[in-house]
């Protein structure tokens, strides 16, 4: 394996990315405090493109074997040729849905997963299979963020929302993991959690316009946003939001949204 990278080879041009902000945030969180113990059997549970699973694979080197599941297949091909480019020989990407893991039980050491707990069509049954197939010394480990996550935002979303809509907003704001939910979840699986650790991180935008034009904020937030309101008002109200945050930015210098973030470790009780 070459220690070089052609940076003109389209392969290795596919294969590079700055990671997506938001992930990385987490998923450095998570690599920070995971144990890495040379000659474990991973799984990384909502995958995507593979990252953190790629990342694990060689951080955990090559006697260590990972696996990442993800039912987004599009995704797992370009994790393939993202982990053949790095050259993690040592990493394997599935088709799979983590409430029903295409894997024997107590198989693994150790499962992790990146912001995945918010978006779990079945958070319950998922970590239920994480119980099955996770071996009884193994520990999994969440990243998550928290409720408060863009509290910024969602003060100046208020200030602009009419009354009858705040209800689907307090919906919304609270569908978000907290620590204490997450303990009580794990508990019903049969984990206890081990260990915590929590940090916040920003992310900072010029004003209003850029934040709402994001692609990541388009793809991950804005429909989310918008379903809050129903359609007769919503130009309306979303004119209205991007003034209120555009006034914030001008004031602060520019616009910054605070994301609580959480580590969860979790062993079988």
């Amino acid at each position: 394996m070459s220690d070089t990278f052609n940076l003109d080879d389209p392969s290795f041009v596919d294969a590079y990315d700055e990671l997506p902000l938001w992930s990385a945030m987490a998923g450095l969180l998570l690599l920070r405090h995971v144990r890495l113990r040379p000659g474990c059997i991973a799984l990384d549970l909502g995958c995507g493109t593979g990252f953190p699973a790629i990342e694990l694979a060689e951080r955990l080197g090559p006697t260590a074997r990972v696996h990442g599941v993800d039912p987004w297949v599009a995704a797992l091909a370009r994790a393939r040729r993202r982990a053949a480019t790095r050259g993690a020989a040592n990493v394997t990407f599935h088709a799979g849905v983590g409430d029903a893991l295409p894997f024997a039980d107590d198989c693994f050491d150790l499962i992790v997963s990146n912001l995945g707990v918010n978006n779990f069509a079945d958070p319950a049954a998922a970590l239920a299979e994480c119980r099955r197939v996770l071996r009884r010394d193994g520990r999994l480990v969440l990243s998550t963020n928290l409720q408060g996550n863009m509290a910024e935002f969602y003060t100046a979303y208020r200030a602009v929302l009419p009354a009858e809509d705040h209800a689907a907003l307090d919906a919304h704001i609270g569908h978000r993991a907290t620590v204490e939910g997450l303990r009580a979840m794990l508990a019903a699986a049969g984990f206890k959690v081990t260990r915590v650790e929590r940090e916040a991180a920003m992310m900072r935008f010029a004003d209003g316009a850029a934040l709402l034009r994001h692609s990541f904020i388009r793809l991950g937030f804005l429909p989310g946003w918008q379903a809050i309101v129903p359609d007769a008002r919503r130009d309306r109200v979303f004119a209205a939001l991007r003034a209120q945050l555009d006034t914030m930015a001008a004031e602060q210098g520019g616009l910054t949204l605070t994301v609580p973030l959480a580590f969860v470790e979790a062993a079988i009780a």
